[in-house]
């Protein structure tokens, strides 16, 4: 039976041959682009899934209250891992972990390596990353052992065998490689080159122990998963037995939360240790966008389908009177569905190698085509295809099989009124779908527009920062001399930290015997970083030469007895009741030290634009890890050259590698750049699916009408007038489909700005062009078939009447 179903299938889609390159095209692209969307969710979803023991391992995060403040990080003390293994019978490891910039070297090889972790030697004993070479429990449990990535270790060695090689990382430090492992998997929260030994660092010695220098992602695994919320209850009552080690009294606390691995990279607030955290709200608005499309290309089909279906009801009638069932002509039109589906669904799957370079470059991913063929993946393609074909195809046949076979021979059938509607429905789903993307469209790229050219309140443009240690903070002043004046390099400046993200947390209060202190975020930095990224002040003068000289005197203890000079912003001075003139020459504890208030700055961001501008400090300091350059943009390549050249000369035991400001700023907004990427480019399919199918449903409503526009052009109407008439019907449905999306379109939008503490305001403008987009798209599709009908002799219509 079914293979009787199929070739006449086959044998109808090629006898309409418009009809089924329309319905196809549109079912491929459908399928692609969810196909896509599939494997970018079951990425997301999957991640680190790949860990044996994931469903038993945990990250510890800390909360803590501290002068008056409060706030909860992502990594802890260096006592947490080993006192939690001791004292929770519920934990059978612990790991602690930290990610550092190493410089590397072997022979004559030298490159900066960000992605260098320091781990326990139970790291292999909780994380699944297998090892080519080396024992799990053995390759970190001596100082001064290296494990590195196998594409690592093709780098440094290319064919031979790394083990028991000797690396030199940093300075001074001479490391074992003791063991190979597998690269790790794109979908992982850790992402490794390099681990060293954690007994390598002075932090592991017993003596440096302690709960607060929270610089270490902690890790715990447990014996069983459902203890979870049980040991999280009893960690409270344990940290208050520890107050005497802790420091916690009154309103200074330390706690911890205990986060589920496999729910840190969607569903945690915290942010990620070694990678940004995705988002589970994206995830809902990518499953969302990819239903839309596919529903879009389904009910286009149904459009199309029961459009044509005045054209194919003699046919049906034939086929009743030679005998055929309402049954045999349900399944064969269903058969048509289901046969189409397949070749789409054939054609997808070849296309989609094609498209995932694109779509990866795009989206910054590292997808594999290579999920398609997994079993499980197949299998649900298959039930995909079934339901597509299903929800196709059930509709039309019903409708299709259901025609009185004596009215269509006598030509007595029309479309019913409930057809009509639901076509007219269908129509105005589609391009309200578009509709509400395209304006998701413009808002997000709106919102992105402004946080790339919102005044920050510093210069970001052509400020170059690259990673330094001690032995170039000893040449700064020779490396100052050589660059700055030279090939438009106007300024350098020793920082901490760039000002694009200031993360550093220090106490102030406004009492210099500390009374009462708050938390407040504060920047190391020396005499030149106001000029380098053009930091205003509301008053008094910025960090001297003299002030850094002195906060060197006082760091050594060689000075007892000056007073070190710090700067705050205008939200700090507001925050002590002072107007900037009022703060100057103030005496505040800053740190538990007596300092004097020298200048204020005007206020910038320092962090997300998520977040409100909070209280800053800047202190003087000759000591740093960053080195910021002001170039004036006039000849980039030819200042970077002559930077290298001399940067090589002085600093050769390093190489030179940097990063720009403005992109280190486009990295804090990775997700909402993919946002909106993905909804332009959906809004874009979409609406060419819509007007796909619009196209095809006004072909077959535009030739019912011919006969009606030759007597009309017989009888005077004009070309224009012809046209408006037949692309008017058509128009209006996405005038009615603009008006249901308008406040759909808003909502949406209005909920996801409030994630912005600084954000655009929804303009009208955006859905005038919404709507003049979705009508002029429409208009094209619809016109084409208008013009053509309208340009047809009316003797050659009407020679037979």
């Amino acid at each position: 039976m079914w293979k009787s179903q199929i070739r006449l299938a086959l044998r109808s889609l090629w006898k309409n041959k418009l009809n089924t390159t329309i319905k196809l095209a549109g079912f491929i692209v459908g399928i692609t682009s969810c196909l896509m969307i599939m494997l970018f969710i079951q990425q997301e979803l999957n991640y680190d899934a790949f860990h044996e023991k994931g469903d038993r391992l945990v990250r510890v995060v800390m909360e803590y209250g501290m002068a008056g403040e409060s706030g909860i990080v992502n990594v802890t003390g260096n006592k947490v891992a080993p006192a939690f293994k001791e004292d929770f019978a519920e934990v059978a490891n612990a790991c602690r972990v930290i990610e550092y910039n190493q410089v590397v070297k072997f022979r004559e090889q030298i490159f900066e390596e960000p992605h260098f972790y320091y781990a326990d030697s139970t790291f292999f004993e909780l994380f699944t990353f297998p090892l080519l070479q080396g024992e799990p429990g053995e390759v970190l449990r001596a100082p001064d052992q290296v494990v590195l990535a196998e594409r690592m270790a093709k780098k440094y060695f290319g064919d031979e065998d790394p083990i028991g090689k000797v690396l030199r990382v940093g300075t001074d430090n001479n490391y074992t490689v003791s063991g190979i492992m597998q690269d790790p998997p794109a979908a992982s929260q850790l992402k490794p080159d390099f681990i060293g030994s954690f007994v390598s660092l002075r932090d592991a010695r017993a003596e440096r122990l302690t709960w607060w220098n929270a610089n270490y992602a902690t890790y715990l695994l447990l014996h069983n998963a459902e203890s979870r919320p049980g040991l999280e209850a009893k960690i409270p009552e344990y940290m208050r037995r520890h107050a005497n080690e802790t420091g916690s009294e009154g309103e200074n606390y330390l706690s911890y939360r205990l986060e589920p691995l496999l729910e840190v990279h969607l569903h945690s607030p915290v942010p990620g240790n070694f990678e940004p955290n995705g988002d589970i709200r994206y995830i809902y608005i990518l499953s969302a966008i990819g239903l839309f499309i596919l529903l879009i290309s389904t009910s286009s089909y149904i459009n199309l389908a029961t459009a044509v279906s005045t054209e194919r009801a003699k046919e049906i009638g034939v086929q009743k009177v030679l005998g055929a069932s309402r049954g045999q002509l349900f399944w064969q039109h269903l058969a048509e569905s289901m046969v189409l589906t397949g070749l789409a669904l054939t054609a997808s799957i070849a296309l989609v190698p094609l498209f995932l370079p694109f779509f990866n470059s795009l989206f910054d991913r590292q997808l594999s085509a290579n999920v398609l063929l997994g079993p499980a993946f197949m299998g649900g393609l298959f039930l995909f295809g079934l339901s597509t074909s299903l929800l196709a195809g059930a509709y039309p046949a019903t409708v299709l099989s259901g025609f009185e076979p004596f009215r269509v021979l006598k030509g007595a059938y029309k479309h019913s009124s409930s057809g009509n509607l639901l076509r007219k429905s269908l129509i105005v789903f589609q391009f309200a779908i578009s509709v509400i993307l395209v304006i998701s469209t413009l808002v997000l790229q709106g919102q992105m527009q402004y946080i790339q050219e919102k005044k920050l309140g510093y210069d970001k443009s052509h400020v170059l920062a690259l990673r330094t240690d001690q032995q170039v903070v000893e040449k700064l002043d020779a490396l100052r001399s050589e660059w700055v004046g030279q090939k438009g390099i106007q300024s350098l400046s020793l920082v901490y930290e760039t000002p694009v993200h200031i993360k550093g947390g220090y106490d102030i209060s406004r009492s210099v015997n500390g009374e009462h202190a708050k938390m407040v975020t504060a920047l190391p930095a020396d005499e030149h970083f106001l000029e380098t990224v053009n930091i205003g002040l509301a008053a008094g003068s910025g960090i001297s030469k003299a002030d850094v000289e002195i906060a060197a005197r006082l760091g050594s203890g060689s000075d007892t007895t000056s007073t070190l000079s710090i700067l705050i912003n205008e939200s700090q001075a507001r925050a002590f009741g002072w107007t900037p003139e009022e703060a100057l020459r103030q005496f505040v504890s800053f740190n538990g030290r007596r300092v004097q208030i020298k200048g204020v700055m005007k206020d910038f961001h320092f962090a997300s634009l998520h977040e409100p501008i909070g209280n800053l400090v800047v202190f003087p300091t000759s000591w740093g890890n960053t080195l910021m350059a002001k170039l004036d943009g006039r000849d980039i390549p030819g200042a970077l050259q002559y930077m290298e050249s001399k940067w090589t000369q002085l600093a050769p035991h390093r190489p030179f590698t940097y990063h720009f400001l403005d992109e280190e700023f486009g990295r804090m907004y990775a997700s909402e750049w993919q946002a909106a990427k993905l909804a332009t480019t959906f809004s874009w399919l979409a609406i060419l699916l819509a007007c796909l199918a619009l196209f095809g449903v006004s072909s077959y409503s535009i030739v019912q009408r011919s006969r009606e526009v030759s007597i009309r052009k017989v009888l005077g109407a004009s070309m224009t007038s012809i046209i408006s008439l037949l692309s008017g019907s058509f128009l209006k449905l996405v005038v009615w489909s603009f008006l249901a999306a308008m406040p759909v379109g808003w909502y949406l939008m209005h909920q996801w700005l409030q994630n912005f503490t600084y954000h655009i305001e929804i303009q009208w403008w955006m859905f005038t062009l919404a709507a003049l987009l979705a009508l002029g798209a429409a208009f094209l599709s619809v016109s084409v078939q208008s013009i053509r009908t309208a340009l047809v002799n009316p003797a050659e219509e009407l020679k037979g009447e």
